[in-house]
């Protein structure tokens, strides 16, 4: 038999839920069963699978302990806590992540990830112990990739978490990137439109012009800061957030993100020596409206990255 004592993080789930996150091993028929015969109680008493938990609440499981998982290795405590961070209140936390640093552990199972790191900075503040939590990590509630520099959001709580989400897919927290592009792409400033392809073996995408089997409709506005003719500084409104969208949308339009391995031009990436990327993820601002919550506090807050690295390097005069 174990039980769990319901905290704040754990609360507002309903029973099924959180037994399929705490105990992966249990069969959903058997806990559905146990449920039934009373071998899963709540509070000492029977339980239905949708009951919502609330604080403090006890649940008990008498079933075998074939199914517990042995206690994890925290991983995270291997790693460097080393952040920068841009924001943080007891709810959530914005930091700025570097080029080079993957955010989840990838197909290599690196340790060293942004979360990771996240993980170690609250666990050595006194903010996150997994030994107290059941179901709820410290989660990130955007991603970029390994070589795309910029803010990303972590949910330091459940309750915040489910807001962030919320926000995120409602398109509530609007996000804005810096990129050099090669070329100049005119006009100055437009919205555009096309077609996205995602090929999951190649982790790949294509763009076409006009809609084709599988494909999703994407939508990128671009503003162009500084050029000199060869290199562009653009600012890009991600209206829509497909899988490597900025890079690929604006390679399809002839002017791709400065260093990009997989859609950019190599004899351009190589005369300016440029092995990474040029895309940051460069500002966030909050328009939660009606869904802000217990995060309503931070309606039009917006924050800013630090200078990118390419604009340093390529575009020195821009302010």
């Amino acid at each position: 038999m174990k039980s769990y004592k319901i905290n704040r993080n754990d609360a507002g789930q309903r029973v099924d839920k959180f037994i399929t996150k705490t105990v992966p091993k249990l069969p959903q028929s058997l806990m559905y069963k146990y449920i039934r015969i009373k071998r899963i109680k709540l509070n000492h008493s029977r339980c239905e699978i949708s009951t919502r938990l609330k604080e403090g609440d006890i649940l008990e499981l008498y079933i075998n302990d074939e199914f517990f998982e042995a206690p994890s290795e925290n991983d995270f405590l291997l790693v460097s806590s080393k952040i920068e961070v841009v924001y943080e209140d007891e709810n959530i936390l914005i930091v700025d992540k570097p080029c080079g640093l993957v955010v989840h552990e990838d197909d290599e199972n690196t340790i060293d990830t942004l979360i990771n790191r996240i993980k170690k900075y609250l666990y050595e503040k006194g903010e996150y112990s997994p030994e107290e939590e059941a179901s709820f990590a410290p989660s990130l509630c955007n991603r970029l990739d390994r070589n795309t520099e910029g803010l990303v959001i972590c949910a330091k709580n459940a309750e915040s978490l489910r807001i962030l989400n919320l926000a995120v897919k409602e398109r509530k927290i609007r996000k804005k990137y810096l990129c050099a592009v090669v070329g100049e792409p005119i006009p100055h400033e437009a919205v555009i439109k096309a077609y996205l392809v995602k090929n999951e073996a190649e982790n790949t995408v294509r763009i076409y012009d006009k809609p084709v089997n599988n494909a999703k409709e994407i939508s990128t506005g671009y503003k162009v800061h500084s050029t000199n003719g060869d290199l562009s500084l653009c600012e890009i409104d991600l209206i829509t957030g497909r899988t490597h969208q900025i890079r690929a949308h604006m390679a399809h339009i002839g002017h791709p993100v400065l260093g990009d391995g997989k859609y950019g031009l190599g004899e351009i990436n190589k005369r300016y020596s440029v092995k990474t990327q040029a895309l940051q993820a460069h500002s966030l601002r909050f328009e939660l409206g009606d869904i802000g919550g217990s995060l309503s506090y931070l309606e039009g807050k917006e924050f800013t990255a630090k200078t990118a690295w390419f604009q340093e390097k390529f575009f020195p005069d821009h302010k």
